[in-house]
């Protein structure tokens, strides 16, 4: 990763994929000047996908959730640049690939500090031709081979100690290959021991009860045993 120190600014980026001027990639104006919006997505704030060079990116900016979030949207207090939530997730998703888990690859980060507080934003790959695991299961089940694969990577994370704290079915995609991958890595760590993976894995299945709920998904009691078959088997 190189760094760019600029006043009460930080920039972290890959120029393996980064083509562009580090410090315009983060203004959505920058894109669509560039006539590059692909898409967008919400969330707590708007996910825009921009085409880059070498692949399509999903930029976004760090956001408060909940009630404190209706105050303070979008500022977290200041306690060093390594310990940035754009910082950290960045770094996080490098650790993930080097251990050999589908995730986003890590192309920016940005911080800029202003008095105690700083805002954030951060810039990965999109997924191509990916769609989330809760829309695929409105409209169909998956075999048993899907949530085989899905414990599988789940493996490959807690092999990496890392504890998705908001591992949830939205954020578990299915590519045109049927690969998996694991997305959004914000406030997620690296932790030692084993015993927060049970939780971590009981999480994961409370939101596919969830989502039967809600949304009528197509998932039983069988589709976690295998996918729990995978994660055993990894």
């Amino acid at each position: 990763m190189q760094k760019i120190s600029h006043e009460q600014q930080m920039i972290w980026f890959d120029d393996n994929y980064l083509t562009v001027d580090p410090h315009c990639c983060f203004e959505i104006d920058f894109w669509r000047q560039q006539n590059a919006i692909v898409g967008s997505a919400q969330g707590r704030g708007t996910t825009w996908f921009v085409a880059g060079d070498k692949m399509e990116m999903a930029l976004r900016h760090y956001r408060r959730g909940g009630l404190f979030g209706k105050l303070v949207s979008d500022s977290y207090w200041f306690t060093g640049w390594d310990k940035t939530r754009s910082y950290a997730e960045l770094m996080l998703l490098k650790v993930l690939r080097e251990g050999g888990v589908n995730v986003p690859r890590p192309v920016a980060a940005k911080a800029e500090k202003k008095g105690c507080v700083y805002r954030a934003d951060i810039l990965v790959e999109k997924i191509p031709h990916s769609c989330d695991l809760v829309a695929l299961l409105i409209k169909s089940p998956q075999p048993s081979s899907v949530w085989r694969q899905i414990g599988i990577m789940i493996r490959k994370m807690h092999d990496q100690q890392v504890c998705h704290t908001d591992l949830n079915a939205h954020n578990i995609l299915l590519d045109m290959d049927q690969q998996v991958w694991l997305i959004d890595f914000d406030k997620c760590y690296q932790q030692s021991g084993d015993s927060w993976k049970k939780d971590n894995l009981a999480r994961l299945e409370r939101s596919f009860i969830k989502e039967v709920k809600k949304r009528n998904i197509q998932w039983q009691a069988q589709d976690w045993q295998a996918l729990y078959d995978g994660y055993q088997q990894g």
